[in-house]
């Protein structure tokens, strides 16, 4: 396969533009990211999901510029530039050479995984203050974000449902192998019922300005507590995953505290973040995007199922996390019947 000969190119140090010791790589659904001493690039896998569409070469340079160009709102000199990959001696690189290019990736500084979130968190070291911190960055963030009248439409409930529809779409494949039967169908009815019966919510969010242009992939992999408390990664390829609801953006946060075992945490940091977003009234909305962003990143993690490059070892921890992931969902969808 041509993805696995450009992996195996890349890998190879004397390919960077900069001097590296050794070059790992991380594969993700969507992207393949070679890990070099002191820069990142990452690469766009030619997938179409149809919410994603990197089928072609001239699509995924315009992703990356897009990644670029976005992620600098919240991560000032992380990412740096877009890098063509070409073909020089037969092999893949990313050193200036003569011809065209044949793939594209975004070249980012390198964070040490020591100064990630989730780093943190697994060492027990996550405090108050960095949670204040976190709340202070992401409410200033939402009180600026672009806002207008195109992104406000993605406000409205019958504009969401696209989300939601297209996520119970993908994930029934999977029924039987990452979730069962009841759950999907708990979840679904619920959902349906929640858009029915909370109409004016949604409608009240718009009137007060909270549908803006925000991060849409904000989970502690993404958070550095490091100096500036760069948060990078947001989601490039898709507007209506990136416009919407502030609730939905930090929801997406709470939730993977809450995954990880850390629900006083998650607990802290919305106390916080209400305080200083001027939030109120918002509890069955949370709950509702909890239960959305932890269904995504349970159907994201089945979909490596059907991924050639990742092998069996990894397949079956893709299919524990989605299985985890969907359990939750299900345990808010409960907890959402009593509010």
């Amino acid at each position: 396969m041509l993805e696995n000969e450009l992996i195996n190119d890349l890998q190879d140090p004397a390919s960077l533009p900069e001097p590296t010791k050794r070059v790992s790589v991380v594969q993700t659904h969507i992207s393949i990211v070679l890990i070099a001493d002191d820069f990142v690039y990452k690469i766009k896998k030619p997938m179409n999901f149809g919410f994603l569409d990197f089928s072609t070469l001239e699509k995924r340079e315009f992703f990356c510029r897009q990644e670029v160009e976005l992620n600098r709102r919240l991560s000032r000199g992380i990412y740096l530039d877009v890098l063509p990959v070409k073909r020089a001696a037969g092999k893949y690189t990313l050193i200036p050479v003569p011809g065209d290019a044949v793939e594209y990736a975004v070249k980012m500084k390198r964070i040490p995984e020591s100064y990630l979130m989730k780093t943190v968190f697994e060492k027990g070291l996550i405090t108050h203050r960095h949670l204040e911190e976190i709340a202070s960055v992401l409410a200033e963030f939402h009180g600026v974000a672009l806002r207008n009248e195109e992104i406000e439409q993605f406000g409205f409930p019958e504009r969401f449902k696209v989300n939601t529809d297209e996520n119970f779409d993908q994930v029934k494949k999977y029924i039987g192998k990452t979730i069962s039967r009841n759950a999907f169908e708990q979840i679904s009815q619920w959902t349906d019922i929640f858009y029915r019966n909370n109409n004016a919510l949604f409608h009240e969010r718009i009137r007060r300005g909270r549908i803006r242009d925000c991060h849409g992939d904000l989970h502690m992999e993404h958070i550095c507590l490091m100096e500036g408390l760069p948060i990078i990664d947001c989601i490039e390829f898709n507007e209506r995953f990136r416009y919407g609801d502030t609730v939905a953006d930090i929801a997406f946060l709470l939730m993977d505290l809450e995954y990880h075992g850390g629900g006083d945490l998650a607990q802290t940091l919305w106390t916080a973040y209400k305080s200083l977003a001027g939030e109120g009234g918002v509890d069955r909305l949370l709950v509702f995007y909890k239960v959305y962003r932890a269904f995504v990143r349970g159907k994201v993690n089945s979909f490596q199922l059907d991924d050639p490059s990742i092998d069996s070892r990894e397949k079956s921890a893709a299919v524990e996390r989605a299985q985890k992931y969907f359990e939750l969902a299900r345990t808010y969808v409960q907890e959402g019947e009593c509010l």
